[in-house]
């Protein structure tokens, strides 16, 4: 039986790689920075919060990522902690940058003291790319990074952390430079997230209209619960390298709330609101990649369409709400 740490347990993605990794009879040790105020809702919800071990740690505090190598001697290490939101990191950017740069840097110099031969997967992200012309879209591993927020630089920081020790030290570090992929354990301040939530208490007489920004924007979107899977596929392939995980198409914001709306049989125009105060400072207007790396080297076989994404978005957000409200009772 490997064992495996995942920093972030708390977050979509970490809840959807647990349950995957414990399906392929791994031991999952959970690192979270509060034992009592976490939220554990995810694993619960996914009826797996008794099959791994929760862990409370700082990971910027180096000596304790010593103790925890040291108690747990894991076979791989996903990083996947951080403050995630591109909207909050405009409001906390010193934060932002601290927690996920040193955060990473880290468990790596943790790793590189401990044992070299633990297999890293670092998560990086879409958003260290910036704002790139759409003559050269899409986007692939040997793109030029330019983040636009200071969530991005702080990922594009952390992921040439990892580069470097995986040359300069021999280290298996994997960095999965995931695009959008949404959930319906996606935390409350995400778009899509509230795009959902809103427009099922809408139908249900629970709230009378949805706020939304800028709707004009286009991401590549894809299912998180798939997306997971890549991250054990990249430790668990020959070399180390980097990927472009997506689907390799771009859709409007507007689009996501017009089908999600029509599927529930709303009318989006009578109870969408736009405001002003919600636009960032600075928007990624249309971002999508090329998954060809991936899918040849990877197997990266993704076949949800976007309207078979809203479905599935839709119909776990429902199944989700009936399941909240019985547990809250």
């Amino acid at each position: 039986m490997k064992t495996a740490v995942i920093t972030g347990i708390t977050g979509q993605d970490g809840a959807y790689l647990s349950k995957f990794l414990l399906e392929q009879n791994y031991k999952v040790i959970g690192i979270t920075r509060n034992l009592h105020s976490g939220n554990f809702l995810g694993l619960k919800y996914l009826n797996i919060n008794n099959e791994v071990e929760l862990v409370e740690a700082n990971l910027l505090d180096f000596s304790n990522i010593i103790r925890l190598l040291e108690k747990y001697h894991p076979d791989e290490i996903y990083n996947l902690a951080a403050q995630s939101s591109v909207g909050l990191s405009f409001e906390q950017p010193i934060g932002t940058l601290e927690f996920n740069i040193i955060s990473t840097a880290n468990i790596l110099e943790a790793v590189r003291i401990i044992n070299k031969k633990i297999k890293i997967y670092q998560s990086s992200s879409s958003e260290m790319y910036g704002n790139v012309d759409r003559s050269k879209l899409p986007i692939d591993e040997t793109f030029i990074l330019h983040p636009s927020s200071p969530y991005g630089i702080s990922k594009a920081a952390a992921h040439w952390i990892a580069v470097n020790y995986r040359e300069a030290y021999d280290m298996f570090i994997s960095c999965g430079i995931l695009f959008n992929h949404e959930s319906v354990l996606r935390r409350p301040n995400f778009v899509t997230k509230k795009i959902l939530t809103s427009a099922i208490k809408i139908k249900n007489s629970e709230l009378d209209y949805l706020t939304v920004g800028n709707t004009s924007i286009r991401r590549d979107w894809g299912y998180a619960p798939e997306y997971v899977k890549t991250m054990w596929k990249m430790l668990n392939s020959d070399i180390p390298d980097d990927y472009v995980i997506c689907t390799g198409e771009a859709h409007e914001l507007q689009e996501f709330v017009d089908k999600v709306f029509k599927k529930l049989k709303l009318d989006a125009k009578r109870v969408v609101k736009r405001d002003q105060s919600l636009f960032r400072p600075v928007e990624l207007d249309v971002i999508y990649g090329n998954p060809s790396k991936a899918r040849r080297k990877l197997n990266w076989n993704y076949k949800i369409s976007f309207d078979e994404l809203i479905d599935k978005l839709i119909e776990d957000e429902i199944r989700y709400d009936e399941w909240f409200k019985k547990f809250i009772r």
